[in-house]
């Protein structure tokens, strides 16, 4: 049966039908007003040249909330699923001709067609789907197994939060000045500040992921009382953790501008290094970011301006690792990786040989 209440909407010069426009996806809260699916599909093709700045060209997992954004309404993970929302990683089936797809492979050795955004039309698409965050890997569809972007994760521990994550930002940026390193940071959307680098695409994602780990340790050695390395939670303190694992293969970020789902739709916001310290998370949503899109333009705007060599990162690991510090765990579900230390809790590791 035909969907009389669908509307047409211009998606970068494509006509994209959209199915039950008025369908609520973010209900009211006392300071924002209800979304629909029609809200979010407009917000996408609003900020339309900054999106695609961050998900041209790259394979990219699409986060579906067909149901909306209800209290009651569960996410599936890795570790538990069924959930009405869900992560899908292969092309939908039924997609339209013009969206293109990228092989990837997975950890475990599997692979899969993923979608590959080249036009507004394909993230307005994914909205119309019940997209509510996109999620890129750092590499481009011409080359999949070599990233073009170090993605440096600032992840708030119980007790501190973002205020806590954008002054260990301002440490960071140093160290990178002195690393020769431009960085481009953005809001997470929550409590995090994410800063992103781009490189050139000659290292493997094993490579990339050790450059991260020596950044940590370096911001770790300047604030010990501020930033953590350690994978475990029990051993990570009232600090930020520089999550390093978000540059392992098949790890990714939400992207600029990107949706999150929580109340009152809060978007990660890309910004300047002087807007940083005075703003908060909050203040960057759906129903505020096209008009601050169209006032400022995108803060991003000259990040492919410059590709930086890993070099002096890696340099730094191999340092870190003549030293005694080389390798630290992967994520649970990945098989055991070469280099990689037993995954066991340090401090139980020692209780364990008393």
């Amino acid at each position: 049966m035909a969907d009389t209440d669908a509307v047409i909407v211009d998606a970068g010069g494509r006509e994209l039908r959209v199915s039950n426009p008025d369908r609520v996806i973010f209900p009211a809260t006392e300071r924002s007003a209800a979304l629909t699916k029609l809200d979010i599909v407009d917000y996408y093709v609003a900020v339309g040249e900054g999106i695609m700045r961050a998900l041209r060209s790259r394979p990219t997992t699409l986060e579906r909330w067909p149901k909306g954004v209800h209290p009651g309404i569960v996410l599936s993970t890795r570790e538990r699923a069924g959930g009405d929302a869900f992560f899908q990683k292969r092309v939908p089936r039924g997609a339209p001709d013009y969206v293109e797809t990228a092989t990837i492979q997975f950890p475990s050795g599997r692979s899969a067609e993923e979608v590959c955004p080249t036009e507004i039309a394909v993230v307005g698409w994914a909205a119309q789907m019940g997209t509510i965050t996109f999620h890129p890997w750092p590499v481009r569809r011409g080359d999949v197994d070599h990233p073009d972007e170090l993605r440096l994760d600032l992840d708030p521990q119980p007790g501190t939060d973002f205020v806590d994550a954008v002054a260990v930002a301002a440490d960071a940026r140093a160290l990178l000045d002195e690393l020769g390193y431009a960085a481009f940071p953005k809001t997470s959307g929550g409590r995090g500040v994410h800063l992103y680098i781009r490189i050139e695409p000659r290292w493997t994602f094993t490579e990339v992921r050790h450059a991260a780990i020596a950044f940590g340790r370096a911001l770790e050695r300047r604030l010990p009382d501020h930033v953590t390395t350690n994978w475990w939670k029990e051993e990570r303190g009232r600090r930020i953790f520089l999550d390093y694992n978000q540059n392992a293969r098949d790890r990714t970020i939400a992207s600029a501008y990107s949706v999150r789902p929580k109340p009152g739709a809060p978007v990660s916001a890309p910004v300047s290094w002087e807007e940083l310290a005075n703003v908060a998370p909050e203040d960057f949503t759906v129903a505020t970011m096209p008009a601050r899109f169209a006032e400022v333009g995108d803060p991003h705007a000259g990040i492919d301006d410059v590709v930086h060599s890993l070099k002096p990162l890696l340099d730094l690991y191999e340092r870190d690792a003549a030293e005694g510090r080389g390798d630290m765990p992967y994520p649970p579900d990945y098989p055991k990786m070469p280099g990689e230390p037993k995954r066991v809790q340090p401090s139980r590791d020692r209780d364990r040989s008393r």
